[in-house]
């Protein structure tokens, strides 16, 4: 008894001091506590399971909802519950409107991630001629080492010139058709056009064009994943940047031409620049070596998702887009009072961009380290590989958006899961949970999951 009284007694004071209780004066209190706690022992012993006494105090049942979203007027505060206080400076209100778990954390973030959260709207913006690009590496979100992005837009008929680059090419049309070209290292051609929802995918060093068709009077919009955290503009190789700056002998002597036949090549890179569409059923040239025998382009918005309570996910990887060797994506659709399962990816790390619908999303680092962002339309998250994390519907409506991974398969490991399927006592013994909670727990990997049922 004397070693219970002991354990119980140190249990006691250490959770006084991690609650910040002076221990001055607590001597009756002390006493209180460790004569409840004996009593509860002792009456324990005949369980078929004893509980543990708890080496650290129990996680707090404080709420920790969003405190507003799209749906309410109230300017936002830094306040929750009894901290925090009201903003008494300057403040942009539009921004913490966007932003709820910035201003006001819930009670269980701690420490710091790193920021996981950029817009595309914040992205510089270079303006051409037939479109326009902006793009997202490291320097705008330094957590993202793995992946970079770009947001093009080309109006109908205008071309992203014909270029490679160094790193694999991944593609998601928002809006529109674009017409993509091609030629492999053994001379095959590929010519097709990708509707909204398709994806197109050239590994490194493969020479391609992009071109908006004339399906639709508002051109194309599609968003580019390249498998770099540090990838840029100094990373592609333009093709008349390249003869800008090759001595035109040296080109005319490669082509068996005269040098007046390219008296008005371009002085420099065109980049993008306005075109005359092609037809959207073009046929690649003739070519004497075939075709490409794995397509680089993929249907993808034909694929049934499967769906849960809550949501859909649908994939696709190597193991449905062949070609697509270094990335792969999830398409989530979350709807409202449902969520992303609680979750990580074992081996690689996700790039995120939310399409429709509000959400927010609380990302754990390990060591006591978590931070909540929220998210809405054209916003980018990233998440390192092994870092826990869901995704939940903060909105009225339905929530879309996409997971990238820089990976041949896509892979992520379930919380549920990994509990159900682990001895239920040694759960048990970590969680303190009844056998009843734990035998509901699902044994088969729901990827989203709905309000709980009543």
């Amino acid at each position: 008894m004397n070693k219970l009284f002991t354990a119980v007694l140190c249990a006691v004071l250490h959770s006084r001091i991690a609650a910040g209780i002076p221990l001055g004066d607590t001597s009756a209190s002390i006493s209180s506590s460790v004569s409840a706690s004996l009593a509860e022992a002792a009456t324990s012993t005949s369980d078929a399971a004893v509980k543990p006494s708890p080496t650290v105090p129990y996680a707090s049942d404080d709420p920790n909802y969003w405190l507003w979203n799209e749906t309410t007027t109230a300017d936002p505060e830094a306040v929750r519950g009894s901290l925090g206080g009201s903003i008494l400076g300057p403040q942009n209100v539009p921004l913490d409107k966007q932003n709820p778990d910035l201003l006001a954390p819930p009670t269980t973030d701690n420490g710091d991630v790193g920021n996981a959260k950029w817009p595309f709207g914040l992205s510089k913006n270079r303006l051409v001629a037939g479109g326009w690009i902006r793009t997202q590496n490291v320097e705008q979100m330094p957590l993202s080492t793995a992946m970079a992005g770009a947001n093009i837009r080309l109006e109908p008929g205008a071309i992203r010139e014909l270029h490679w680059h160094n790193v694999a090419e991944w593609a998601y049309v928002l809006e529109g058709s674009t017409q993509i070209t091609s030629v492999d290292q053994l001379g095959r051609n590929y010519v097709a056009t990708v509707n909204k929802g398709d994806l197109w995918y050239f590994p490194p060093g493969i020479p391609h064009s992009l071109q908006a068709t004339n399906d639709s009077a508002t051109g194309t919009e599609f968003l580019l994943i390249f498998n770099s955290g540090t990838f840029g503009d100094s990373n592609t190789f333009l093709l008349t940047d390249w003869l800008a700056h090759t001595p035109k002998e040296v080109i005319a002597k490669n082509f068996q031409d005269d040098i007046e036949d390219w008296d008005q090549i371009p002085g420099r890179d065109l980049y993008i620049f306005p075109g005359v569409a092609l037809p959207s059923d073009q046929k690649p040239p003739e070519d004497p070596f075939g075709n490409i025998p794995q397509p680089f382009s993929y249907e993808f918005s034909k694929v049934e998702p499967t769906r849960y309570p809550g949501g859909s996910v649908k994939i696709a990887d190597s193991t449905t887009f062949s070609i697509a060797k270094e990335i792969a994506v999830a398409e989530v659709t979350v709807e409202p009072g449902a969520m992303r399962a609680l979750h990580w990816h074992p081996t690689q790390d996700e790039w995120g961009l939310f399409l429709e619908g509000n959400a927010r999303a609380t990302i754990y680092a390990a060591s006591g380290n978590a931070q909540t962002f929220d998210y809405q339309p054209g916003d980018i998250s990233y998440v390192p590989t092994g870092w826990g994390h869901y995704v939940e519907n903060t909105g009225n409506t339905t929530l879309r958006f996409l997971e990238i991974f820089n990976t041949a398969v896509f892979e992520d490991v379930s919380l549920e899961q990994w509990l159900a399927l682990t001895p239920p006592a040694l759960v048990k013994q970590h969680l303190q949970l009844s056998d009843s909670t734990i035998a509901k727990f699902n044994k088969t990997k729901n990827y989203v999951v709905g309000p709980k049922s009543s």
